[in-house]
């Protein structure tokens, strides 16, 4: 199974997924594509095994992934603070992978009927849907 998380800023939400889904399932590829070298960095160090940093990496990892884990922002042009281009939202949104993505209340993107849920309840439910979804 081919899992790409793809994060903006500095990576740390990614990193975190990432360290999650190695210590917990050993026979998933993790690909971590970064929308900036910072956020690919943290990615590669906590555990991807490929990573790459841009907009044509985010469309050549969604035609290749069975899931595609983030912020709800990867799916909405210009946000992430500009980060997320169109094409990269349109190449997420179209993807033939499962997506599972965080309902973060950030960058003017406001998800309603979201409670305020810390990072760490987000990534547990992250990680029990993928759990999910590989069995």
């Amino acid at each position: 199974m081919n899992v790409t998380v793809i994060d903006g800023h500095g990576g740390l939400i990614g990193a975190q997924i990432i360290k999650e889904i190695a210590t917990r399932f050993k026979n998933i590829k993790i690909t971590a594509i970064g929308t900036n070298a910072v956020a690919t960095a943290a990615m590669l160090k906590a555990g991807a095994q490929d990573g790459a940093t841009g907009e044509n990496p985010v469309i050549v990892a969604c035609r290749r992934a069975d899931v595609i884990i983030g912020p709800i922002g990867i799916v909405i042009a210009d946000s992430l603070l500009g980060e997320i281009t169109p094409k990269m939202a349109t190449a997420i949104g179209q993807a033939d992978a499962t997506r599972i993505l965080l309902p973060m209340n950030k960058c003017e993107n406001l998800v309603a009927g979201v409670s305020d849920v810390s990072t760490s309840a987000i990534i547990e439910d992250v990680i029990a849907k993928l759990e999910k979804i590989v069995k």
